[in-house]
Formats: C-alpha cells, structure tokens, sequence
C-alpha cells in the first residue's frame, strides 16, 4: 500500500472560515487527508515539524488501517522514522476553498508529541515561534506596540460605533491590552483576529505590512494555532509534557520545557512545590553539571503516577510568576 506523501499541496486557499463539520451530503469531488501537528522540545524551543517550513505534513488517507490515528502513527513513522508518544485528534477541516483546489478538500488532523530525530523525506524542524513570534513572553510582550496599535486602527476602521467597540474589546481581550490578562491559551483567537483585521499574510486583504510571523500555505498557520492552544491547555491537568523530555531530567529541565510550550516564565518555587505535591516524579540517584551551579538531581516521571491519571487527568497548573 502506498504511504501518504509528504509533497508540497497546491496554491494558497483564498480566504478562512471557521471549521465546520463534514457535511452528510458533499456534492462536488472531495478528498480526504490526514494532517499532522508534530511538536518536539530541543534547546528550550518548541519545534514543529514542516514541508520545507511551508506547511505541515500531510497526505491522503489510506484504508486498511483499524482506526485514523493508527494509520497516522504508521505514516509519520514510515516517513520520518520517528514514534510519537501522545497522539489525540484536532479538528476536521472541511471549509470550501481551503486547498484552491477543484475538489473539495477534507482535512482530519492530529496533535503529535515527539522527541526531535531526523525528519527525512524533506521535511524539517522549524520552531514555533517562528509562524506566532507574538506568543512568546518568556522575555517580555513581543510585537506589543506593533501589536496594539495595527488593532487600534483596525477598530477605528469600523462602520460604526458599535462595531468600533466590539473590536477594541476583542483586540484588548485576545491580546492583553487595557489591563487585561495575557491568556497563553488564546492562541488560536489571536491568530484569527489578526486574519480577520488583514495583518497576516494569508488574509486576502494583506497590504505587507507589518510582518507578523512567517506565513504558511493553506490555513496550515491556522491549524497549528489550533494544535498550540490545545496544547497549552492539555499541559495543564495532563502529564503530556513527558513525551517531550529524555528519560532522564532535572526539575528545572521540566519547568523550561514547560515555560517554552506557555510561552511565559514560572514561578520555580511554586512550580516545584506543585510537582512534589503530585508525585509526577521520583529521582533516579543520579546527577547533571549545570552552568554555574552544582550537580543538579535528575529524575523520571513515576510511570504508574501517568498510567493512573491518564484516564482521570492530573493537575499540572502553570504557575503565575509574581
């Protein structure tokens, strides 16, 4: 049987909507594809895995498989050689025009977690903050000002005075503005706002400026704000983060890994507080020279902890920095 390919798809689709769900009767040619959000942790770095940094992987849907996610998990690892660890499905996709294709295109797709190894097959390894630069404050509010004051004009852009309120409501919400809290989980309604105010590259309306991010073919970009916030979220009540770290690491190895999937610095006492508290892990005797520092203890992640809570989930909090 052959294996879905890892080729490059067509032109960009003209335009998003929301996800919608397969209708029971499609009257145009449709295909369906199997499309993958592969995420791994190296060097602090969330990274994801792309077609020549354009697109995520993706191909047709093969029979024979006993379930989707088992056929999935056969392609990536015949394609790249790596095993993913959790694997749960997204969102299907099945908006007209996505592909700019003639037939309609039903895409069903998939969070995986990995460890990064070669990607083969021209494939690559591109972090993610590459495509959401604005959703990393480790270091600070990123794009803030650019951010801000693109959305302001946006809202003023407005019809009318309703409509002008409602998009500074949002804007402020979604990214923080006016007193408000930054959500890390809103990945995905930021990116739409932006779409919908043209300020990214894959609206129809883009005008060049300002440079948001690197843009993705397809609504590939959109698809991977969908597997960021489900992720961040995930992080949160289950112990995913563990597929992503070797089998052996210290706690301030977990909290980094952490903190790059959030986006957003911890607190480290409460942080560790909180893992002892759980009984996620457990030491395994031995020690790390860290940078300017002492040995530093290295554990592993009590796996009878993750069987048991896989089912029931477990409390994995981002700690608030003060």
């Amino acid at each position: 049987m052959d294996e879905p390919s890892l080729a490059r798809p067509g032109p960009a689709a003209p335009g998003l909507k929301a996800p919608t769900l397969v209708e029971s009767a499609v009257t145009q040619p449709t295909a369906t594809e199997l499309i993958a959000v592969i995420v791994a942790v190296t060097d602090r770095t969330p990274r994801i895995l792309t077609v020549d940094g354009a697109t995520l992987p993706a191909g047709a849907f093969q029979p024979g498989y006993r379930s989707l996610q088992a056929s999935l998990r056969s392609w990536v690892e015949k394609q790249t050689r790596l095993r993913l660890g959790y694997v749960e499905q997204l969102y299907t996709f099945a908006d007209h025009g996505r592909t700019g294709a003639d037939q309609r295109t039903i895409s069903i797709s998939y969070l995986g977690l990995t460890r990064e190894g070669p990607a083969g097959r021209g494939a690559s390894w591109q972090g993610w903050y590459r495509y959401f630069p604005w959703e990393d404050h480790r270091t600070g509010s990123p794009l803030s000002e650019t951010l801000e004051t693109a959305l302001r004009a946006w809202a003023e852009a407005a019809p009318s005075p309703g409509a002008r309120t409602q998009r500074r409501q949002r804007a402020a919400y979604s990214f923080g503005f006016d007193g408000h809290g930054w959500n890390e989980e809103l990945t995905l309604q930021r990116y739409e706002l932006l779409y919908e105010a043209s300020l990214v590259e894959e609206a129809p309306e883009f005008r060049g400026t300002p440079q948001l991010g690197t843009a993705m073919r397809h609504d590939h970009r959109r698809i991977l704000a969908t597997g960021i916030a489900r992720l961040r979220a995930k992080i949160k009540y289950r112990p995913v983060v563990f597929e992503l770290l070797a089998a052996e690491f210290t706690l301030l190895e977990l909290q980094q890994s952490v903190e790059a999937l959030a986006g957003r610095r911890l607190h480290k006492p409460n942080f560790r507080r909180l893992i002892t508290q759980q009984q996620l892990v457990e030491e395994t005797g031995g020690s790390r020279a860290e940078t300017g520092g002492r040995p530093a203890r290295l554990y592993r992640f009590r796996r009878d902890v993750l069987l048991e809570r896989a089912l029931g989930g477990t409390k994995l909090p981002i700690a608030r920095s003060r």
